[in-house]
């Protein structure tokens, strides 16, 4: 198991639940469309924001932020190690730096210490596109060797002036490496995880490419906390990022949605009952598996541990609890019936 961190109140690492995260795409210095962005992700199911600090101006608007938003707030910072100092100062809830470009030992101490005095966690944010020069040319390119050897030297760095409150990314365009420096990592260190693929793309490429390797690390358990990185709007990172633990059975308290693929058998519109079953879903906050079938040879029988469930036939359908069918319904009433079956669980 790894160390626990807090970044605010929420809990990474040490068993906690895997936290969901995103980063605002506005500028930062604009305080009123950045807090508006960010209070739509949390609605979404963001637990954890990040925002871009490239600037003193951006760096000025953190506290402002931080008053008017009720989840923790990272600062991503690059090269200057004076505008983690201000953020810090400000109020920010974790920084992300790489230890090794914001210049000397002198100002890393400085970060670290201003960090403690706070209890400001930092995250090691190793990146692909970003490697030290001298590991690109050991590994010749990025492997998953040369970003987990990138991490623990800068995992050293802060270890130097004991801070240990630490979490770490090696993320990576490609999703098998990524996945082989996050195992190698698990496997050689306990610091907590942030798992991530960067770069992958729009966002259904994205989506997939995030989902696989993701959700393969979790899986296999590892991983802490993630962001899904997709160009679009960052809801649509919490919307992935649900659905990704969703698929991994990490989601808790939310329902699950079964159905199987069509077939020469089906007499009903199944992928309109799927999508308006899925759609209506998304109101119910319960811990339930919900099951979408075409006809009596998938469901009840194969869907038997769904909670509830509605089978196809011609013009009407099974609806069923936990494999025992409780009656047949007309098809134009199969929805509006398996809904309030759901009401009464």
């Amino acid at each position: 198991m790894t160390k626990q961190i807090l970044v605010g109140g929420v809990p990474v690492g040490g068993g906690a639940p895997v936290s969901i995260q995103s980063m605002t795409n506005t500028r930062t210095d604009d305080v009123a469309a950045t807090v508006e962005q960010i209070r739509r992700l949390e609605a979404a199911g963001c637990q954890i924001v990040r925002v871009a600090v490239p600037d003193r101006a951006a760096a000025r608007a953190v506290g402002a932020i931080r008053e008017r938003i009720s989840i923790p707030l990272v600062v991503d910072i690059h090269f200057d190690y004076r505008l983690a100092l201000e953020c810090i100062a400000a109020g920010c809830d974790k920084v992300r730096i790489n230890p090794g470009n914001i210049g000397g030992e002198d100002r890393v101490k400085a970060v670290a210490q201003a960090c403690r005095r706070r209890g400001v966690p930092i995250r090691i944010g190793v990146n692909g596109g970003s490697l030290e020069k001298p590991i690109l040319a050991k590994y010749g390119g990025v492997t998953a060797e040369a970003l987990v050897e990138s991490a623990f030297g800068h995992i050293a760095l802060l270890e130097r002036y004991d801070f240990t409150d630490i979490c770490v990314s090696l993320k990576s365009s490609s999703v098998p490496v990524t996945m082989a420096a996050y195992r190698r990592m698990a496997e050689e260190s306990d610091y907590p995880l942030h798992l991530g693929v960067t770069e992958t793309g729009t966002l259904r490429m994205g989506t997939l490419k995030s989902a696989v390797g993701i959700g393969g690390l979790l899986a296999l358990g590892v991983g802490d906390t993630l962001r899904v990185s997709l160009s679009a709007d960052p809801v649509e990172e919490v919307r992935a990022a649900k659905d990704i633990l969703k698929a991994v059975g990490l989601e808790r308290g939310e329902p699950d949605l079964i159905a199987c693929p069509t077939c020469g058998r089906t007499r009903i519109d199944l992928i309109g009952l799927a999508g308006q079953v899925e759609e209506r879903l998304k109101g119910v906050h319960k811990p339930i598996t919900v099951a979408v079938m075409g006809c009596v040879v998938n469901g009840p029988g194969e869907a038997s541990a769904a909670d509830v469930g509605i089978a196809g036939g011609d013009g009407e359908g099974l609806l069923f609890r936990k494999g025992e069918i409780v009656k047949k319904v007309p098809q134009q009433a199969l929805v509006d019936e398996l809904f309030l079956l759901i009401d009464t669980l």
